[in-house]
């Protein structure tokens, strides 16, 4: 005798068999959440970012930086950054996450690395990099990091239904 593991309704019962079911209904709301939740993680990453570097700490990177500042920014290199953050910070943070706290952890971690390895190199290899810096960008990174995957996995879990009830299993 065949044990079925599906409730009835599902395609793989209908066959007779215990396959998974041919189609997974969940897959469009996924992938839609996971659309707005980066969404709302670069919106958050861009804000607070910009309004630390053209506000908050303006003066200080003006003071600390001088000659070594490009009067406007090159904004291919702005773009890929922020591309290729936030696509690891919906990675690592909030897709990778299991709830909102372990999101932010990992957003703090992944923070502390890049902006660990994008100060650390500079200091070691440019001659006048601004030791000051060092922990002022090393910590913003931190926090900027841990808000923006927190941001993004509340807003997934929020659209994601399925994930409090993935997560028990």
């Amino acid at each position: 005798m065949t044990v079925l593991n599906h409730k009835p309704g599902d395609r793989g019962a209908a066959r007779g068999d215990s396959r998974e079911p041919l189609a997974d209904h969940r897959a469009p709301r996924r992938l839609a959440a996971i659309a707005i939740a980066t969404a709302a993680t670069t919106a958050t990453l861009l804000v607070l970012d910009l309004t630390w570097l053209g506000v908050v700490a303006r003066d200080l990177y003006e003071s600390s930086l001088g000659p070594l500042k490009r009067s406007d920014v090159f904004l291919p290199a702005v773009g890929l950054f922020y591309a290729l953050y936030v696509t690891a910070i919906v990675t690592v943070a909030v897709l990778g996450a299991t709830g909102p706290v372990a999101a932010a952890r990992r957003g703090a971690a992944l923070g502390l690395v890049a902006y660990g390895t994008y100060e650390l190199t500079n200091w070691a290899v440019l001659r006048d990099w601004p030791a000051l810096l060092v922990p002022i960008d090393i910590g913003w990174g931190v926090v900027l990091t841990a808000v923006a995957g927190l941001v993004g996995k509340l807003v997934y879990d929020s659209l994601h239904g399925d994930a409090r009830v993935e997560r028990a299993r």
